[in-house]
């Protein structure tokens, strides 16, 4: 992509693992962006893992759905395992009364199962009262 940079779906790293989401908004040219971005972010950063939290999707439709479908066969080969998190049961409902099937894609009832599922896992909390940062 070249010219002006538009803005997009924000991608996060989290160690080897992109953590991204998306919107109802989700229109045919930024689902193509969006595609090429979290493809070149996984070659460029060696992420071993993808993360998309759709947990804001109220709608899909079986453009949304090929293109989850084409992204995950394309990390794949790049290396990367991913993980569709957060989605609803209107969505799901939607997706089988369409007949889509998401070949190929993983899921996960939130977002914190799928980065568990990627291998990351969240530092313990301090129980209750203790003091952080104490130095000696």
């Amino acid at each position: 992509m070249t010219g002006q940079p538009q803005p997009g779906v924000p991608i996060l790293r989290l160690g080897d693992v992109l953590v991204t989401g998306l919107l109802n908004e989700l229109d045919d040219r930024t689902a193509i962006a969006f595609t090429e971005e979290l493809t070149e972010r996984i070659s460029a950063e060696g992420a071993r893992g993808v993360l998309i939290d759709i947990s804001r999707l109220e709608i899909i439709d079986s453009f949304v759905a090929r293109t989850l479908m084409e992204l995950t066969t394309v990390a794949r080969l790049l290396g990367a395992r991913v993980i569709v998190a957060g989605m609803r049961p209107p969505v799901a409902i939607t997706l089988v009364e369409l007949g889509i099937e998401l070949v190929g894609v993983e899921t996960a009832l939130n977002p914190e199962q799928g980065l568990a599922a990627l291998g990351w896992r969240q530092a313990p909390q301090p129980p209750e009262g203790a003091r952080r940062g104490t130095a000696r």
